[in-house]
């Protein structure tokens, strides 16, 4: 294959055709005052319906699968501390006592939706409907790469497929930082694109910037410089020039210095530092065939095997295009593999590229064109094309379609793959009924997250470490329980079985508090499981009252 500069796109006969020279004024229809001519006229221009007919096509599942039942869950324990810091950062009273503006990460998502915030409010589903704009702008953008690099018909396709697939849904309908820093990488990648074609620095500087406001969303955006850098040291295409290379660093790091200079401005210059110092020293939350197992279900089995077997085929005539977009692929996939912490929605970013790659492997990879008949049917090498699309459009749509239905939603414990049932309902249960100054002891920081935000009452977290090496240092060991509980310091129990079903130790520790100290429960959250005759009820949160 060669570059984009040796294969230029077909020609489109739509927008090449002749336009026709206007008709005399007596000729001219008459528009009338609703304008009804005019829209019709509009249509019929060369190449507008179509771009219509598409930009519906494309539109449509994306929008519905990141709006349906949007909000029929409360806050996972993450957006709740994101969507906290953006209350904080609007000075909302409310919040500011649970949830400091500075924590682990940077603030460029928190400080967008805090603006949201002060106009119309706090709420979950506003910081929703921002993370679901900042999809439909990265299926935009995924568009724009594809059609770039190949071919129209390629970032259609690109676009459709990170329109449905189930891993960016799924990102997408929730409150967190990586849908926004998976956007800001993929306007880095797409400006990196045009640096290579067209060789204007100012290209390389603008990308510099969009990958500095990855890093503003999620720090773990820095990888994809590495990955940058290895295009660049295997491409022979262009190579920026060393002052370019230097400019283009400098515009990165003056684009991310604000998140450390507001650090240092507001005394909090030991948050990051320390927040590193956890991270490298945590043991590994989940086995190293952790992202081999789970990713590739959420990109589409489909998929990625399009793009192996592609590249496959390919393997002697890849050209630029492809060695950039694997190496936006490789770096990360490395990292976090070898990374004893590893997360859901880590590898998020992959998900543009390797939607491109399969889509021009779908459109344009070369195969001997065959012809099969059978019957009256008969079959070419576009059909089965189209056939291909189809499939991988149609599966994950399939699969995105069952993962945002509100049963579904909270059916796992794995952190970020949706919103805590009972969650928001305990927690506004709290905000009505429990005084204002009393507090509450959870399993874990994930439950004691949620509650403070919806129920705005103080809540520790047993299983928080006293060791500060083992503990996320944004949270407070709770130092012997017991005593704090039979000194009145502590006056409800919360036990949750999302925390359960992670750390049973201290599940069970509570719930000896519990019993040893009369606990009454006072409420109860619960789901429904089963159906027909086997349909069960079951308590997914319980609130004890104790007593010393």
């Amino acid at each position: 294959m060669t570059t984009t500069s040796e294969r230029p796109e077909p020609p489109d006969e739509a927008l090449e055709a002749e336009v026709p020279s206007p008709a005399p004024a007596h000729q001219q229809p008459v528009v009338n005052p609703g304008g009804t001519s005019a829209v019709s006229a509009w249509l019929r221009r060369p190449g507008i319906l179509r771009t219509v007919v598409v930009s519906v096509t494309v539109a449509a599942p994306t929008l519905l699968l990141r709006l349906w039942a949007v909000d029929a869950l409360g806050l996972n324990s993450d957006e709740a501390v994101y969507a906290g810091q953006a209350a904080s950062l609007a000075r909302d009273p409310a919040y500011l006592p649970f949830f400091p503006v500075f924590r682990a990460h940077p603030l460029l998502y928190q400080s967008l939706l805090s603006l949201e915030y002060r106009v119309f409010g706090v709420t979950g589903l506003g910081g929703r409907l921002l993370s679901v704009a900042f999809g439909l702008a990265t299926v935009w953008v995924t568009y724009a790469i594809g059609a770039r690099l190949y071919a129209r018909r390629v970032g259609v396709l690109a676009a459709l497929l990170i329109g449905v697939m189930p891993y960016v849904v799924v990102v997408n309908r929730q409150i967190l930082l990586d849908g926004p820093m998976t956007f800001f990488t993929a306007l880095a990648l797409y400006l990196l694109v045009r640096f290579v074609q067209t060789g204007r620095a100012g290209w390389l500087y603008a990308g510099a910037a969009g990958l500095g406001l990855a890093v503003l969303s999620k720090e773990t955006a820095i990888l994809l410089v590495a990955s940058a850098y290895a295009f660049f040291a295997l491409t022979r295409n262009t190579r920026p020039r060393l002052i370019q290379a230097v400019l283009a660093t400098l515009v990165l790091l003056l684009t991310i210095l604000p998140y450390p200079l507001s650090l240092t401005l507001a005394g909090k210059s030991s948050t990051g530092g320390s927040f590193l110092v956890w991270q490298l020293s945590r043991r590994p939350n989940h086995t190293w065939w952790f992202y081999p197992t789970t990713v590739p279900l959420e990109l589409g089995v489909g998929v990625v095997l399009v793009v192996v077997l592609g590249l496959i085929l390919m393997r002697r005539s890849l050209s630029w295009s492809e060695h950039l977009l694997l190496s936006w692929v490789a770096f990360p996939c490395l990292f976090f593999e070898v990374w004893a912490v590893k997360g859901y929605q880590y590898l998020l970013p992959i998900a543009v590229p390797l939607a491109v790659l399969a889509a021009m492997v779908v459109v344009s990879v070369p195969v001997r064109e065959v012809r099969w008949r059978a019957g009256a049917l008969a079959v070419t090498t576009t059909g089965l094309r189209a056939v291909v699309a189809v499939a991988l459009v149609a599966s994950l749509a399939l699969a995105s379609w069952n993962r945002v239905q509100p049963a579904n939603a909270g059916a796992s414990y794995l952190a970020g793959t949706g919103g805590v049932p009972g969650g928001r309902e305990a927690g506004a249960w709290v905000a009505k009924n429990v005084p204002s100054g009393a507090n509450l002891l959870a399993v874990g920081p994930s439950m004691a997250n949620i509650i403070e935000f919806y129920g705005q009452r103080k809540v520790m977290a047993l299983s928080v470490s006293p060791n500060p090496l083992h503990r996320n240092p944004v949270y407070d060991a709770v130092n012997n329980p017991d005593l704090q509980i039979r000194q009145n310091a502590v006056h409800y129990l919360v036990w949750d079985s999302f925390s359960a079903s992670r750390s049973r130790f201290f599940s069970r520790r509570l719930l000896t508090f519990v019993q040893r100290y009369h606990g009454q429960i006072v409420h109860q959250e619960f789901i429904t499981v089963g159906k027909g005759r086997r349909q069960l009820h079951k308590p997914v949160i319980t609130i004890y009252e104790v007593r010393p």
